[in-house]
């Protein structure tokens, strides 16, 4: 069943007062990760807990991130507003000397939700995984007093108080210890994967490294499960599912070549899953829908009004008019230099390439630090790659413009734009990013001298990795060699 929009009641009487408990609202954000769900088709493996969330509430199977990387993407998720908008376009960002604040009236969600006397939270799960507080990563400035708990979970509200919260679950990014598979996952589920059971994109070589790092992946997925299914009980044991609205989210796309960092469908598409009081069951949602929207969503649910400031969407309202385009952006992660648009409707991808003159996998000391990254470099340099992966992974340069058929080619292999019966989508689609990117203040790459200002913070940060502070700056090098010999292209060539 598909469903354009649905009707909930929000504990709203005619004049705007509440007329009975407001309900909670609890964000489960997971780190890098994609749609290789049972819910989208994956065959490797079960995820019963995230299927259960899917049956009792709605599954959005078309919903994106606005930016193919954490901070970015989490900058923008928490004010419901486009990160190229608010001035956190460029992955980590305003941390040192360059300090990032919010447009004027433009607030974070959970100063709204304090208002209007709800606590707040921010924790990890499980609890205790790591020493720090819970991942927040905003690319401006803002005040931690924003989370009542922002460490923890909603214990700490008073009796009756509605919660808003989020937890942070690792997904993904356990692959980043190379020991935890073997050791945690195994204590976990037991069973690993077979990497001889799972299937790779055809842009990607059927090597024994990158299976056994999607085996990896798709393991931490099997673990995430069992974290959805803590959670769940756990509010089912307090007297809190029925009053609760859970939105299921990744950050980015799976952290790959072609995934995590660029607008590919890899590295954009995530799931979304909403289910809650008053939430049709079962329902599939195929209208392409923007990870922003969850901002105004939850303030809708909540009784509270959105923001006349925010760009987001209550798409679960009676009036809700489907997006016809979704928009990602990609702009600097770490030092490696870049600026990508897309625009996404339900059959086609357009994406507009600023840096046509540089190679799709520019040096990136982030990239470059992962076994699968190595391994492909390995096996390009040694000529053992395959017409495809050559060409979608290492063509020297890139097209300004790239338009895939998303029905016919899912995996985005083969670029129509310069095919002259595909002209009328190209220039349709063109004009859907033009339109956007002037009615939401798109803003140019930043300058040299703020480059400069970031990267004396990024590089002075790892005094503790000579090496990869060596590596860094040796990037940073190039990428300023590079803002002279391979410029940004504001303007499309001449046909």
């Amino acid at each position: 069943m598909q469903l354009s929009a649905c009707c909930l009641t929000t504990g709203l009487a005619a004049g705007g007062e509440q007329t009975e408990p407001r309900p909670n609202i609890l964000w489960i954000v997971v780190d890098d990760i994609g749609v290789e769900l049972p819910l989208f088709g994956e065959k490797a493996i079960e995820t019963p807990n995230i299927d259960r969330l899917a049956a009792e509430g709605i599954l959005f199977t078309q919903a994106i991130v606005t930016a193919p990387v954490c901070s970015a993407a989490r900058s923008a998720l928490i004010t419901g507003m486009y990160q190229t908008t608010i001035g956190a376009k460029d992955h980590q960002s305003g941390r040192g000397a360059n300090r990032i604040t919010l447009p004027e009236g433009v607030e974070p969600l959970p100063v709204i939700f304090q208002r209007h006397g709800y606590f707040t939270s921010n924790g990890d799960f499980p609890p205790g995984r790591t020493a720090s507080a819970a991942k927040t990563d905003y690319n401006f400035t803002w005040d931690r007093a924003m989370f009542d708990e922002p460490g923890g979970d909603w214990s700490g509200r008073g009796q009756g108080q509605p919660f808003f919260s989020q937890l942070q679950l690792w997904g993904g990014k356990y692959r980043d210890d190379p020991r935890w598979h073997e050791t945690e996952a195994r204590r976990i589920l037991g069973k690993l994967l077979d990497p001889e059971t799972v299937s790779l994109p055809p842009y990607y070589p059927r090597d024994a490294v990158l299976l056994r790092d999607h085996v990896q992946y798709l393991d931490t997925l099997r673990v995430t499960d069992l974290e959805v299914g803590r959670i769940m009980d756990d509010l089912e044991k307090q007297g809190l599912l029925d009053d609760t609205f859970i939105f299921f989210l990744g950050d980015n796309g799976l952290s790959h070549a072609r995934g995590k960092q660029f607008v590919y469908d890899e590295g954009i598409r995530t799931p979304l899953i909403v289910r809650g009081p008053g939430i049709p069951q079962g329902v599939v949602r195929d209208d392409p829908v923007e990870h922003i929207d969850i901002a105004a969503t939850s303030l809708a649910l909540a009784g509270l009004p959105v923001p006349d400031w925010m760009q987001a969407r209550d798409i679960l309202a009676a009036d809700y008019r489907p997006r016809e385009a979704v928009f990602a952006a990609r702009d600097r992660c770490g030092e490696t230099v870049d600026r990508l648009r897309a625009v996404r409707t339900a059959r086609y991808k357009y994406i507009r390439n600023f840096y046509p003159d540089r190679p799709l996998l520019q040096p990136s000391n982030y990239k470059d630090s992962k076994e699968v990254l190595q391994r492909l470099r390995a096996l390009h340099a040694a000529g053992e790659l395959d017409v495809v992966q050559e060409r979608i992974l290492f063509a020297p340069t890139r097209s300004p413009e790239e338009l895939y058929d998303l029905q016919k080619d899912p995996f985005e292999l083969e670029n129509l734009a310069g095919q002259p019966e595909h002209a009328a989508e190209l220039s349709a689609m063109r004009e859907r990013l033009a339109d956007w990117s002037a009615r939401t203040a798109d803003p140019p790459p930043e300058s040299d001298e703020t480059y400069a200002m970031e990267m004396r913070h990024q590089a002075g940060k790892m005094r503790g990795d000579p090496a990869g502070r060596r590596q860094v700056e040796e990037n940073i090098a190039l990428m300023q060699q590079w803002a002279k010999d391979k410029p940004f292209h504001p303007e499309l060539p001449d046909p």
